[in-house]
Formats: structure tokens, sequence, C-alpha cells
């Protein structure tokens, strides 16, 4: 089958007003001496233009998308509950500042000097820049900590260690101090009032729901939110099958815990199902038991069986709250996190299809345009860029949860690296998956063998590769401090080593080597998959510093797409106004 999307429309413009990029170049030069006169100064009536502020140098770095879909399907009870849902998402908002910025956050914006700057810290919920890792976007603002709002800031890895408390390892407590000694705090009591806000919105929602069993999972989930035990709403969430709206709520992603990576972010995203498109999706995550027989990996660390009730669908996101919305925007969802709900039932793969062709073509195009050799343009495809994205979260249900000497998960093992090596893991595993399914004829409907499906193997690998590497060369620009990026780092620097591709020096432009593609593609699997088996703290860490780095000639190709105005990611225009969904709202 054909994986192309049709082009969707979309607003686009800069964070601030194109001129203020200007100003930096406007500066006027005072004149020189005239010949023969003495070297004195010339007074002029030119004024030195004042340096840009960080938020008017920045102000390319998002492009602005409308989050829209059509909703003409829905009737008012709808109508109602997909208002609803956004409400509770919005109240996720508040809560990641919270998670996010230790402070006021009335007081933080107060400190701002401009509206631009205000705004940066509103699209970043704090003072440092997540496109640009983690820069205070004000004066008088100390690195952000790596373990965030979760720990004390100035609690030490050992004087956690040290502590004696059952649940400081929990994905939904905080550390604090009392009487100087650390304690826990769950998520529920220390968020109770926001809690009990979203939680009555989402019960509120199930009312109007005609899908029982998205209504029984609303209830679910608004329990969830006020005792912290998200199990058996994972569970209710990936047994849902018919209803033509979804909600991602609640804490989530612990990408933003830097020292442990324990602690989860509080978000939401409110989703529209593209019901043709699921359909014709669906099929692929049957592959997954066969496909994690075939990795390219030894029998041990593969013998865990993928859950055979996984789901992959297609839909338009119309809200991010929360940690998704903050820094780089995600393009799909592989959930839930949980190791225990993955083996028992897989996952969800949900692919953001509007917001996954807006970065395409106002972000990743530009990029392959500028970094790519002209002759492998052909190659960069949006419907690769689809696959691609689409394996990558199926590859979330390959390799194994549990480490090989069964002393916990992967992700207990290898702590703040986790995340990184498992967004690595799943982006290799994606190639593999095409490479696997390509051969088998899969991905064209087509049966093995065949000669015209297996003439088009190689040109769709080739799409998927090329495509890949300006991939890579978009999401490093999201920076150290940014799972994804330090995947992308790490993966670009093994490439680069293996041959898999190579750069002209004369026009700085990248060229895949497809034969060496696929080897590297085949070693790197096998080394993700063996560090996560063995939980290898000591060895991720190698290869983070050594592989996780942008070295100086890619720095200076990325300062090229900087130079080129290209913005590093997206930010949103959203809410039940640009819905036309604001008489449908909850009130007060």
């Amino acid at each position: 089958m054909s994986l192309s999307r049709p082009s969707r429309p979309f607003r686009l413009r800069g964070l601030a007003a194109a001129c203020l990029a200007c100003l930096a170049l406007a500066a006027c030069q005072p004149q020189a001496p005239d010949a023969g006169t003495t070297g004195a100064p010339v007074p002029t009536d030119a004024t030195e233009t004042p340096e840009p502020t960080y938020a008017e140098a920045h102000a390319g770095d998002y492009a602005t998308v409308q989050l829209t879909a059509d909703l003409s399907g829905f009737d008012e009870r709808g109508r109602k509950m997909i208002a609803r849902l956004v409400q509770a998402a919005q109240v996720m908002d508040d809560l990641w500042w919270r998670q996010s910025w230790d402070g006021e956050r009335d007081a933080l914006l107060a400190r701002a000097p401009d509206d631009a700057t205000r705004e940066l810290l509103r699209i970043n919920f704090g003072p440092w820049d997540r496109l640009n890792a983690d820069t205070p976007i004000i004066e008088g603002v100390p690195a952000r900590p790596p373990g965030g709002a979760f720990y004390p800031v100035d609690m030490s890895k050992a004087a956690f260690a040290a502590a004696e408390l059952p649940d400081k390892t929990s994905n939904y407590t905080l550390l604090r101090r009392e009487d100087g000694e650390l304690v826990t705090v769950p998520y529920h009591e220390a968020y109770k009032a926001d809690l009990e806000r979203a939680a009555a919105l989402l019960r509120e929602a199930a009312t109007f729901s005609d899908d029982k069993s998205f209504a029984d999972y609303l209830t679910m989930r608004a329990d969830a939110l006020l005792d912290d035990d998200f199990r058996p709403s994972d569970m209710a969430w990936m047994e849902m099958k018919t209803n033509p709206v979804d909600i991602v709520i609640g804490p989530i992603e612990t990408y933003d815990d830097q020292l442990f990576g324990y602690k989860a972010s509080y978000e939401g995203l409110v989703l529209v199902k593209d019901q043709a498109w699921s359909d014709r999706l669906a099929r692929f995550a049957a592959f997954l038991p066969e496909l994690q027989k075939g990795l390219p990996v030894d029998a041990e660390y593969k013998a865990e069986t993928p859950g055979s009730d996984a789901d992959l669908g297609a839909y338009e996101a119309i809200y991010y709250g929360g940690n998704a919305n903050v820094g780089a925007k995600t393009i799909a969802i592989n959930l839930p996190n949980d190791e225990a709900v993955q083996l028992a039932k897989g996952t969800r793969r949900l692919q953001l299809e509007n917001v996954m062709q807006a970065k395409f073509d106002q972000i990743l195009v530009p990029i392959a345009e500028l970094l790519i050799a002209g002759d492998q343009m052909e190659h960069v495809t949006f419907d690769a860029f689809f696959g691609n994205t689409m394996f990558h979260e199926l590859a979330h249900g390959l390799g194994i949860k549990n480490t090989l000497d069964g002393e916990g998960t992967v992700d207990e093992a290898l702590k703040e690296y986790a995340s990184s090596f498992e967004e690595g893991k799943a982006d290799i595993l994606g190639l593999y998956m095409v490479d696997a399914l390509g051969r088998q004829g899969e991905l064209d409907g087509g049966e093995a063998g065949e000669p015209d499906v297996q003439a088009g193997v190689e040109d769709r690998l080739m799409d998927s590769y090329v495509t890949f590497l300006a991939g890579i060369l978009r999401s490093v620009r999201f920076g150290a401090a940014d799972a994804h990026g330090k995947a992308n780092m790490l993966r670009f620097n093994y490439f680069a080593d293996a041959g898999a591709f190579s750069r002209d020096p004369e026009t700085g432009r990248y060229r895949v080597d497809f034969e060496k593609m696929r080897a590297a593609m085949n070693d790197l699997s096998a080394k993700l998959l063996t560090v996560q088996g063995d939980g290898d703290y000591a060895e991720a860490k190698r290869m983070t510093d050594t592989l996780g780095v942008v070295k100086p000639e890619l720095a200076a190709d990325l300062a090229r797409l900087d130079a080129a105005g290209i913005p590093v990611d997206i930010r949103f225009e959203q809410g039940l106004d640009v819905l036309g969904l604001s008489e449908y709202a909850a009130r007060d």
C-alpha cells in the first residue's frame, strides 16, 4: 500500500515580526576620516542600533500552525465533549508550569523586558529555551537544574541514594525537604486542586460520549489523576477501538527529569481520529511478533513477545497541553509507557498527521534543499517521512523491557539515558521494519518475490534512508536537552563513522551510501538492543558522551540553517476559539 498523504494547508509565520530579525543588520557605521585629515572621528547623526534581545534574535525559531480539524460530523453532545476535553488539557498547562519552573509564573513574566520575551517565556513554560540547549531567556536566571522542579535544587545523587524512601523512584512523587530531611510528596497531593478541576472536566466529558468504552476510560482516567494509579486506565485505553475522539492526559513522559529519568511530566493532547487512514494502517501492528524474531541481535535480547493487541491509527491533533507543548512538538505517540501494560497489551501508536505534514513542508524540505545532495533530493518524500515516523512508533514495541539479569526494567537500569536510548532504538528499528516489510512486499500490498514488488524495494529503502538523514539534521537542532536530540546526535555520529553517508566539502551537502547505511543500521540496532538488555549504564553513558555531541563541522552546517531562516520547530494557535467551540465550554 502507498503511505503518501495529501498536502494540508497551514498558516505559518514567525514568532515575532520579521523586521525584528533585521535590526541586527541595520546598524549604521561611522564614516571613515577623509584622506589627509587627522585621525579624529567625524561626528555623525547616525545612532548605533542596539543589540537585539534574546527573543528578537530567536524570532524565527518557530513557525506557527493553527490546530483545527473538521468537526462537522459531531452533534452538539459531541462538541460539548470535545470542548471539555480541551479544557481538561488546558489544566495540564497550569500543572506543567509548576513542574517546569519552581517559582511564580506571573512574577517571572513580569521580569520580561518586552512582549516578545514574555511570549517566549510562555512558549517555554519557564525561563529556559528548550530549542537552544536550555539557554536562559532573561538575565539573572541560573542554569536549568537537571532535576527540574521535581527535586530540591541542592539535592545530590548521593543524598537521594541514601534516603530510605520506598517511593522515591516513583514516576508520581516529588522530593522535598522537611526539617532538613528528604521526604516524598505524591503528585495527587501536591497538585490536588488542579487535578480535581481536570478530573471533573473528564467526568463531565464522559456524560456526552456516545462511545461507552471511551466514557469508561474518561471516568477511570479522572480517578487516576486523583490517586496516581494509572495502570487500570492505561489498560482501558488499550482496549478502546471505536472512539472517534481521544485524549492523552496525565503525568506521562520522564524526559524532563534529566537527573534520574524517574519523574513524569503532565501533558494533555486532544485528537480526532482519521478513521479511513487508521483502517489502512492498522494491519502493520500484526507484524510485530514476527519482526521481533528477525531482529539482528542474539536470541536472548529478543526473547520477549510484543503484545498482540497493539493499535495503529492516524489522527488530527486539535490541542497540545502541558509538557507536550514545550520545545520540539511530537508528531506521533507511542503509549502507555508502563512496561507491564506493554507486555500484556502492547501499545497504541498514534500518528498526528496534520502536525507531521506541517513539519515536513515547512522545516524538513527546506533543510533537505540546503543540505542533501541535489541528485538525492527526489528521495526526500512525505511518503517516507510518514512511514519512518509510523514505524518508529511501532518499533518501540520491539526489543525487551526487562534486563537479562532479572534485576528490573531497562528504564530503571539506564536511568537518565533510558529515554534517549529508547528513542534511538525506535528510530533504527523503524528503518529495520521498512527494510524487512519492504522485502516481503508488504508495504505495497504485493507478494514477496514478485518482480515488480522487489524492483521497487531498493527505491523505497533509499527514500527512507535519505529522508531519515534529513530527519536527523532536523532533530539534532533540538539540542542536547532533548531526548530525541541526543538520540539523533548519537546516530548521526555513528553513521558518519561507519561511512553511511558522506559530506561534500565544497557544497556542504550530504549523500547516503545505500549499502553502508543498511549495514550501519543493523550494527547499531544490535548495539542499542544489547545495551538495553544488559542494562549497561556505563556503556550508555560512554556512547552518549562520545557520540551524543554536535561536532564543529555539523555545528557549522546547522548554523547555515539558522542563517537561511529555517524554523527549528513549530508552535500552535489553538483552543476553543480556534475550533469554534467556545459556546460549548463548561462554565465555572
